[in-house]
C-alpha cells in the first residue's frame, strides 16, 4: 500500500490565509464575556484606571472648594464677593474639570477596546 501510486500525497506550499491558534486560545472579548480569570484582569485593570482618575477628580475637587469658607469668611461683608466667586470663579474650573474627566473615561474605555478587538 505505501508504495502503490493513486494514494500520492500532494504538499501545497504558501502564505497561510490565517494562523490557528491553540485549543486553549480564546479572544479576549471571549474571555470578558466567559467571566474568565483573564476577562476579570482585563475588566479589574479598567475599574482601576478609572477609579485613579475619579480620585484625581476628587482631590483637585477637595483642593478647589474646601478653602471657599476661609475666602469668604476673609472677604469684608455686604460685598457681595461670595456671588460673584461662586458664580463666575467658581464654575469654570468645575466644568473645565468635568470635562477632562469625561475624556480620560472615554479614554479608558477606548484603551480597553482596542486592547481585546481581535485585528
Amino acid at each position: 500500500m505505501p508504495n502503490d501510486p493513486t494514494e500520492r500525497r500532494v504538499v501545497v506550499t504558501g502564505v497561510p490565509r490565517r494562523t490557528r491558534r491553540g485549543p486553549g486560545h480564546h479572544r479576549p472579548r471571549t474571555e470578558i464575556d466567559e467571566q474568565t480569570t483573564l476577562g476579570h484582569t482585563y475588566v479589574s485593570s479598567l475599574m482601576r484606571s478609572q477609579l485613579r482618575a475619579a480620585l484625581a477628580v476628587f482631590a483637585v475637587l477637595v483642593l478647589l472648594v474646601a478653602p471657599l469658607p476661609l475666602v469668604f469668611a476673609a472677604m469684608p461683608d455686604g460685598a457681595g464677593l461670595e456671588w460673584a466667586v461662586l458664580g463666575f470663579a467658581i464654575y469654570p474650573p468645575l466644568v473645565l474639570l468635568a470635562h477632562w474627566h469625561v475624556r480620560r473615561a472615554e479614554r479608558n474605555e477606548q484603551d480597553l477596546v482596542r486592547l481585546v478587538e481581535d485585528r
